[in-house]
């Protein structure tokens, strides 16, 4: 069965990385699959699984995913009702959330509950924004059908998912705190880090995406 990949551009997020990362693991393994970034929701049911990258402030993203009109129910009927694959990816995976912190307060998707807060730095010894690469652990006693090697990726932000189930975190990290890296339900993923930038552990995340 063929499979199609829309990756949701709402203006704000590594569009052209998440797309390229796609093709390559697609092409390494010839998968029949085909790749489409889109701003129309009608490509949303036609799709056997969906991407939302997402970078810089939470909020700017939150609007700018509201602007694309009628892309957020199409987005809820393809995860919450028809529970096909969806991945969201840094910020993208912050949407996740019922609200975030950044900036004042502002609502998200909540489809996984729980809050963005900003990484705790109270000694003021650590980099603002964690950037780089980190190690992500993963929970022994959380089961899931996504495949992710416990490895370095690659991280740039500033704020973390504070899940209010942890039996919704997968993988943590660690930076001053124990951080979820890696949050899920059901049939949604949210990884904080840039599976598309993580080399060829980030790659073997992707492929296992595709292949759910």
């Amino acid at each position: 069965m063929k499979k199609k990949i829309t990756i949701v551009d709402y203006g704000l997020g590594n569009i052209l990385s998440a797309e390229k990362s796609f093709i390559k693991i697609s092409n390494n393994n010839n998968f029949n699959l085909e790749v489409k970034i889109s701003n129309q929701p009608s490509d949303i049911p036609n799709s056997t699984h969906v991407v939302l990258p997402g970078q810089g402030a939470f909020k700017s993203c939150i609007d700018g995913l509201r602007k694309v009109h009628g892309m957020i129910d199409a987005l809820e009927k393809f995860t919450l009702i028809d529970k096909k694959p969806f991945l969201g990816i840094c910020v993208g995976m912050q949407l996740l959330a019922s609200e975030s912190e950044e900036n004042g307060k502002h609502e998200g998707l909540n489809w996984i509950q729980g809050k963005i807060k900003k990484l705790p730095n109270p000694k003021k010894d650590l980099k603002m924004p964690h950037m780089g690469w980190n190690e992500v652990l993963l929970k022994k006693t959380t089961k899931n059908n996504l495949f992710v090697s416990e490895d370095d990726y690659y991280f740039v932000h500033s704020y973390y998912f504070d899940c209010k189930n942890q039996d919704n975190v997968l993988a943590y990290t660690k930076y001053g705190i124990d951080f979820a890296s890696i949050v899920f339900k059901e049939n949604i993923y949210g990884v904080q880090f840039h599976p598309e930038k993580s080399a060829d552990q980030g790659l073997r995340l992707i492929e296992s995406f595709i292949k759910l």
